[in-house]
């Protein structure tokens, strides 16, 4: 049975629905089409007949699953320009490739056992897709599915990759990715890109606290967004023991937060990050219940967060989570290793800070006798950031050189100068 859309009702879930409602551009939009809040709203149609998300649809679909997932990580104009190179917009667009001999489907045209191992392989987990490729289909899936995509080619390899080999490879494949056959579609993105409309209103205004070690100027954000509390992430019991924490507390205090609502600070693009006084009482506390035998020192997992994902909640670009350790090295430290304290079920479980540490703590400790030989503090750091596999030590002493410098900053605060060791 062929699948058909009507109204935005029958592609999307009732919290979704009031998500689009909720945005400013939306709502007029709509509004002045006589649509009504509480009623079906109707998809768009081409003289064709075919449905399609208008210019404004589009942006608040790719702004709400950015906002709520990739965060800081993905350009939503990226996603925007993407969709309208595959499909116009158009959600039922399905397309079958003679040479691939694969069928892509929806807004940004995705192949369906590509969605599967998003699921299934990345903890790509908000949607269940699974045993039904129609959903893709449905426009906040197929775009949520995309961004995944797009963020796993941003870090392909372990190399962060350009805008450009990301935008490539997402239409040709990897193989393709430095190919004259796309080329041509390079330049056409880059048009419609430039080409997209201005947007009057950001996705949605936040509330935060001032912090003195922001990476950027903090600004406010609005009560009962799932990202402006840390309560929200992290669990009761890691809670009271960062209440607990004389440093954590004095800040709090500081900056007037209340038990089961502390809020994050935000940078000046809404981005929910922690002070370094955050970061450090994280790392202490996981060291101290889980990694004590190790003696890891704090410190240096402050300072690897920090240059992993500028203490980012989200993580930054390609990174995931504060520690940039990503589903499948978590997935594996948990199965393979033994490291259980914390749950991985999907990549949003690495917004933890607690959870993104611990793995982060654990996989410090792994690479330190990284092929059954006790490695160096240059070694451990520079495998952390990129690899162990990617490692030439002579050649990556400007990356040493900067963990050194961020390093800094910790010991100054813990007074711990000396030589840099790691254990």
């Amino acid at each position: 049975m062929a699948i058909s859309f009507k109204y935005w009702d029958d592609c999307i879930d009732p919290k979704d629905m009031e998500a689009m409602w909720m945005d400013p551009d939306v709502s007029t939009e709509w509004i002045n089409a006589g649509e009504t809040r509480g009623q079906k709203v109707h998809l768009s149609r081409d003289p064709d007949g075919q449905p399609f998300l208008t210019q404004t649809e589009m942006k608040a679909v790719t702004g709400i699953i950015v906002h709520r997932h990739f965060l800081s990580q993905i350009d939503p104009d990226m996603i925007c320009a993407i969709a309208e190179l595959e499909s116009d917009r158009q959600p039922l667009e399905k397309r079958y490739n003679r040479k691939t001999k694969e069928t892509t489907m929806g807004v940004v045209q995705l192949v369906p056992k590509t969605a599967e191992w998003l699921f299934s392989e990345m903890g790509y987990r908000t949607y269940e897709i699974e045993g039904d490729p129609t959903l893709l289909y449905r426009p906040f899936i197929n775009v949520y599915f995309g961004a995944a995509y797009l963020k796993w080619l941003s870090s392909y390899d372990q190399k962060e990759r350009n805008e450009e080999f990301v935008v490539r490879a997402y239409k040709g494949g990897i193989k393709k990715a430095t190919h004259k056959s796309t080329l041509d579609y390079w330049r056409r993105y880059l048009s419609v890109k430039q080409s997209l409309p201005y947007r009057r209103h950001s996705y949605v205004g936040h509330s935060s606290r001032t912090n003195a070690s922001a990476p950027a100027a903090p600004v406010s954000v609005k009560t009962g967004d799932a990202w402006a509390y840390w309560d929200t992430r992290a669990s009761p019991e890691d809670m009271e023991e960062l209440w607990k924490h004389p440093d954590v507390l004095k800040e709090w205090a500081k900056s007037r937060e209340r038990k089961g609502q502390v809020r994050f600070s935000h940078d000046a693009e809404k981005r929910p990050y922690l002070s370094r006084i955050e970061v450090m009482a994280v790392a202490e506390i996981i060291i101290s219940k889980h990694f004590s035998s190790r003696s890891i020192k704090p410190t240096i997992l402050s300072a690897l967060a920090d240059i992993s994902s500028m203490r980012f909640v989200n993580g930054v670009g390609s990174c995931t989570g504060i520690m940039g350790i990503d589903f499948r090295r978590a997935t594996w430290l948990y199965k393979d290793l033994g490291y259980k304290a914390y749950k991985v079920h999907s990549v949003e479980d690495l917004s933890n800070p607690f959870a993104s540490m611990y793995f982060g703590a654990a996989y410090l400790s792994w690479l330190s006798e990284y092929e059954g030989r006790k490695r160096s503090p240059q070694f451990i750091v520079q495998a952390f950031l990129r690899g162990p596999e990617n490692i030439n030590l002579q050649e990556t002493g400007t990356l040493w050189v900067k963990f050194e410098e961020v390093l800094s900053y910790y010991e100054h605060t813990k007074k711990e100068h000396g030589n840099c060791s790691i254990l």
